[in-house]
């Protein structure tokens, strides 16, 4: 069979249309975590001079954040809040984080906001007003830099992402109330630094198109002033594309479906470049399963920027979440190789509709056809145009993942 080339992108461009959260989500993100920052360098500010320093991290820094499933989900901002001239030696995980939690709830009530303030395992949580619709999560951390470079440099491993490598806190963990040198590590900085090295070339060439386009139309436009949130890679719509998919096949059991951080990881790993969605997603399909690896008792999915983290952790003690993701994998490819040879756009609606969901399938659909069923029926050659290569392949079965290398 043959994949409609310039028909199945269309789709998937209309999907990611669908997905993306509007702009004034990402600028609302922006001034919540940039309000607290400020809040914390205020004059009466009891930690203002640790130069508290907030930024944001997940999803909304990497640009693939996609809309909640239903109307009552919120949006989740994830922020850092990084105590720049603090070190392990001058407080315990427990200390730092009650520090921090006497600052969010000041700022909760001069903010006056009536929902609590929430305590998490790593962090504290403000939920705004139901009408804001998210919810702002603050982790305590402090610089880890050098100490995270010495810790790659005892195996060889790259330190470029070291720099900004951060400790954070836990209070599962029972070190929690000691001063102790044994914290847990983070480097959300570098984890994006990572990331946009992955799609770097496109991601520029992207936005310089983005601001002649609008240049073109007379709006003042400059390469340096464009939000980097404005840009959709490849990368980052495969991505969004493949966290809806997961969110749906797991809908009954969350939890056991794959995290983002890993579909995330292995796709940035995966992706080669391409120019469009669909070369980037069937790239992504066909190679994500080969950068997992195994040492003879479990698998490791290493976090590129720490070897020594594992991100599929959880998978030797709770063996069913590989399986999960093996599982996840198999009826991706599938559903997106069905989606490929769809012949309309209906069919390609069809193929992807139990696990992309009704809604965001058909609504993808008529974004394409202005809601005529006779247009959505019509083969991809009537409605958009087409060319032609050989369907997707993918390998029936998983690949045998490889010893660890390590990630340059």
């Amino acid at each position: 069979m043959n994949v409609h080339v310039n028909t199945i992108e269309a789709f998937l461009e209309a999907l990611i249309a669908e997905l993306e959260i509007p702009d004034h989500r990402y600028e609302q993100a922006e001034r919540s975590y940039k309000s607290f920052g400020e809040w914390l360098h205020r004059p009466q500010s009891t930690v203002r001079d640790l130069d508290p320093q907030v930024y944001c991290q997940g999803s909304f820094r990497l640009g693939t954040a996609i809309r909640p499933l239903t109307d009552e989900e919120e949006y989740d901002v994830d922020s850092v809040c990084e105590f720049r001239l603090l070190t392990k030696q001058d407080m315990s995980p427990f200390e730092l984080k009650q520090m921090l939690g006497n600052e969010v709830n000041t700022y909760h009530h001069a903010q006056n906001m009536t929902k609590p303030v929430r305590e998490g395992n790593r962090c504290w949580v403000l939920d705004y007003a139901d009408g804001a619709q998210f919810h702002m999560d603050i982790v305590p951390a402090i610089p880890n830099g050098e100490q995270q470079r010495r810790l790659l440099q005892t195996k060889s491993y790259d330190t470029r992402w070291a720099e900004t490598a951060i400790s954070i806190t836990d209070r599962r963990l029972p070190n929690y109330r000691l001063i102790t040198d044994a914290w847990p590590r983070s480097n959300p900085k570098g984890f994006s630094n990572w990331f946009a090295s992955r799609q770097s070339a496109v991601f520029e060439r992207r936005k310089r198109v983005l601001v002649e386009k609008l240049q073109r139309k007379g709006v003042y436009a400059s390469v340096e002033d464009m939000p980097d949130f404005k840009v959709k890679t490849p990368l980052q719509s495969a991505i969004m594309i493949l966290k809806r998919h997961r969110d749906n096949m797991f809908a009954r059991s969350p939890d056991l479906g794959p995290i983002s951080i890993i579909i995330t990881t292995l796709s940035a790993h995966a992706y080669e470049n391409q120019e469009t969605i669909s070369d980037a997603l069937f790239a992504i399909l066909d190679r994500m399963d080969q950068f997992i690896v195994h040492d003879g008792q479990r698998f490791v999915i290493a976090n590129p920027t720490d070897p020594f983290e594992n991100f599929a952790d959880k998978w030797e003690r709770e063996p069913e979440k590989a399986e999960a993701f093996y599982a996840w994998l198999r009826q991706a490819r599938a559903d997106f190789r069905a989606a490929a040879q769809g012949i309309s756009f209906q069919e390609m609606a069809d193929a992807l509709t139990p696990r992309m969901g009704c809604r965001l399938s058909t609504r993808a659909a008529d974004r394409l056809t202005g809601g005529n069923r006779l247009l959505r029926a019509a083969t991809g050659a009537s409605a958009a145009g087409v060319g032609t290569v050989g369907a997707p392949s993918f390998g029936n079965a998983a690949r045998q993942p490889t010893r660890p290398q390590g990630y340059a």
